[in-house]
């Protein structure tokens, strides 16, 4: 009590003095404040009175009429109670109409002065008063100035008044600094703020073996990890402020998530090792996902595991599989995992891409369910499963899940890896619940994908929908305020994550500028230099609209003929699945439309359509961006599609234009793109005809405009955002870990005494 005492006195005169020394300052700015308003309610009252006035100035008759109805006039507006008095001055300076109450030393400005912008303090025995002059102006004439006088005596009072609770505030701040002073005091009596602060600190010894062994040292073992933890969380970058690139996620990595470990699971891997006549070929697949992940694996350094798809991916592996890739610089771990003809068939061509591709895709072909396809489905998943275990280091790595043929695997890693933060993303997108009703195991899908952490989609469109499949399939308790799902206790967060490419891309490294692509590719296709050439790069899927894209070509050359040999389209078409008949059947009928369409308004050395169904290498499809000056992305259904992103990556000099479908997730970012609908012909066609005759500074406007965007939300942001989430995610875990320790810990101490 005698601490408290020397605290509370000296806080006490403290409080004094500064109540002392903070009044008259909050007076001076409390008068500050009113005059200004004072000044500003001045102006418009002068405003409000500046017609009917001029009016009553204006009208014929007598003098002492005129100065009765203006004094009438100036008394009516004299009701309201802060206003003490209105005077008017002529262009000559002389007072002539006035109330009252007008202050005899409230007289007009001087002839050549202008009027004060603020208005002038008088002090009389009435009271305060502020006087403002304000001109009065008719189609740029000056009349003369309107004096408004205002009784300030209500300032004096409303001071009064603060000074009041001045005193109120800082007799409460002491009475509460004493109370907390003395139950500071009674619990220092204690010994007990002393012990944990010394156990925190390490000072450990510096107490009684007892207690330090029996009662504190747990508490503090406990604080000193919600501490950590708690610092941590507040240190979590605003994702906003970082320039996101190969660095950011380093760091990300190191201080957020501790080097903690990184696994990818997809089924197509990265490198693909083929035999070729001068041996063993490294071929990177034309996959917008491995676009997007492969940078991202460079930056994080972890395991990618996949399956090895090449005739020579066994030859280059080691004894469990691993091979550390890119080729020429080794930056991270790939394992591959092996099938079976049959496996392969059911899993991937069967359940993956005759039942959920086309299921997902409104396309407009008919999916197909073979219960021999699931259970292979089943089966590999279970495989990857394995194969993330046996590639785990710890009990509790983070593990992104790649795509529609893994919907199974985060419930079986969840299973074998409680501890695990299952990152999935969903590639394509997520049809709406009427749609996936048509799957016979729709649960065990849906099931599958609460095993994760984190669930993404490409836009929240898919997310909305994909939280009303579940809704309507499964007893899950869905929390749309938080976009969250819980399902038998564990929650699962639904996020949009759009994904994006690397910037600057890795590819346009060494590649020459672009008019010299342009001339290499005009030469390559034997056209003049001056001959327009457009561009689609797609895998040869029935999702791309490719056909539809002829359709659009067509229907130019068929509108505006002065177009047949000076504008060519190349068509890149990486052949995929070409075991499926569905992909059998597009193939024939995008080789026939091509041949149609050459053989109708074909011109010697320029066809309207160059159509190359093979694989082009990235460095190689980069080199036709920059050559081509328009892309035409026409998808039926897409969840994003990058070649949209990468030809706007590779137009550095801000020229070319992009069109773009609208169910492509890239339109809802890409909005400076020329956006249409694929099934709308003539639409598209008169799109072509804007992108080729658009002039440079449009072109530019557009491009700049969309370079920006996706050097801003690039790849790295994409797999950023994702990462910070799990560790959010990770840390309110260790939390609500420790909190429950805390619980544990205090029951057990309560039992003990």
């Amino acid at each position: 009590m005698r601490l408290s005492l020397r605290f509370l006195i000296p806080l006490a005169i403290a409080l004094g003095l500064i109540a002392y020394v903070v009044a008259p300052l909050v007076d001076q700015l409390t008068l500050r404040w009113f005059v200004r308003d004072v000044d500003i309610r001045a102006k418009l009252i002068a405003t409000a009175v500046q017609e009917p006035l001029v009016e009553l100035l204006g009208q014929k008759g007598r003098d002492e009429a005129r100065v009765l109805r203006v004094e009438a006039f100036f008394n009516r507006i004299l009701q309201d109670e802060r206003l003490f008095a209105i005077g008017f001055c002529d262009n000559h300076r002389a007072l002539v109409y006035r109330t009252p109450t007008l202050p005899q030393n409230a007289v007009c400005p001087p002839a050549g002065v202008e009027p004060e912008k603020t208005g002038r303090i008088l002090v009389e025995p009435s009271g305060t008063l502020h006087v403002a002059a304000s001109p009065l102006e008719v189609d740029g004439q000056r009349l003369g100035e309107l004096l408004i006088v205002h009784d300030m005596s209500f300032i004096q009072r409303r001071s009064a008044d603060t000074r009041t609770y001045l005193i109120y505030l800082f007799a409460a701040i002491g009475a509460v600094v004493a109370l907390i002073t003395v139950v500071i005091a009674e619990i220092s009596w204690r010994g007990w703020v002393a012990g944990i602060k010394a156990l925190i600190r390490g000072q450990a010894m510096a107490l009684a073996p007892e207690t330090r062994a029996r009662e504190l040292q747990p508490i503090a073992r406990d604080l000193a990890a919600l501490v950590r933890d708690l610092e941590a969380e507040r240190r979590t970058r605003d994702e906003s402020q970082v320039s996101w690139g190969p660095e950011s996620l380093r760091a990300i990595l190191h201080e957020d998530l501790k080097g903690e470990e990184i696994l990818i699971v997809s089924n197509r891997e990265p490198y693909i090792h083929v035999r070729a006549s001068g041996g063993i070929q490294v071929q990177r697949p034309a996959s917008g996902l491995v676009t997007a992940l492969e940078p991202v694996m460079r930056a994080c350094s972890g395991t990618w595991i996949a399956h090895g798809s090449g005739n020579a991916d066994r030859d280059v592996v080691d004894s469990s599989d691993r091979i550390q890739v890119p080729p020429e610089s080794p930056a991270y771990r790939l394992r591959r995992v092996w099938l079976s003809k049959a496996e392969e068939e059911g899993y991937y061509y069967g359940f993956a891409n005759e039942g959920l591709w086309p299921l997902c895709h409104i396309a407009h072909t008919r999916p197909v369910f073979r219960a021999t396809d699931w259970e292979q489905y089943r089966t590999v998943n279970r495989r990857f499963a394995d194969a993330v275990v046996q590639e785990s280091r710890t009990s509790n790595p983070i593990v992104l899940v790649q795509d529609y043929h893994f919907a199974l695997l985060p419930r079986m890693i969840r299973e074998k890896l409680p501890g695990a933060t299952i990152i999935t993303f969903w590639h394509i997108p997520w049809p709406n619940p009427e749609a996936f009703g048509l799957c016979p195991w729709r649960g065990e899908l849906l099931e599958g994908l609460l095993g994760s952490s984190i669930l993404g989609f490409h836009t929240q469109f898919h997310c909305n929908n994909f939280l009303d499949t579940v809704g309507r399939y499964l007893e899950a308790r869905v929390d749309r305020e938080t976009s969250s799902i819980s399902l038998g206790g564990e929650a699962t967060e639904v996020h949009r994550y759009p994904i994006s490419i690397e910037w600057p891309p890795a590819m346009l490294a060494g590649l020459p500028d672009v008019a010299q692509c342009g001339a290499d590719l005009r030469r390559e296709l034997g056209v003049p230099l001056e001959t327009k050439v457009g561009i689609g790069v797609d895998r040869l899927d029935y999702t791309k609209g490719i056909l539809e894209r002829f359709a659009a070509i067509e229907r130019l050359l068929e509108l505006e003929p002065h177009w047949v040999g000076h504008f060519t389209f190349v068509q890149v078409a990486a052949p995929s699945r070409s075991s499926i008949e569905e992909y059998q059947s597009l193939d024939a009928r995008v080789r026939a439309a091509a041949q149609r369409i050459n053989n109708r308004f074909g011109s010697p050395g320029c066809p309207p359509i160059t159509l190359r169904i093979e694989h082009h290498d990235a460095r190689r499809v980069y080199a036709l961006y920059r050559g081509a000056d328009v892309c035409f992305v026409s998808s039926l259904h897409d969840g994003m599609n990058l070649v949209a992103k990468e030809y706007v990556a590779a137009r550095d000099d801000e020229r070319g234009v992009l069109i773009l479908s609208q169910f492509a997730g890239a339109s809802r970012e890409l909005m400076e793109a020329l956006i249409v609908n694929p099934y709308d012909t003539e639409q598209c066609a008169a799109a072509l005809r804007l992108a080729l005759s658009m002039n440079p500074a449009e072109q530019r406007d557009r491009m700049r405009s969309m370079r920006s965007l996706v050097q801003e939300f690039n790849v790295y942001r994409w797999a950023g955002r994702m990462l910070l989430d799990a560790s959010r995610m990770r840390h309110r875990r260790r939390l609500a870990g420790a909190r429950r320790g805390v619980r544990v810990i205090g029951l057990r101490g309560s039992a003990e005494r």
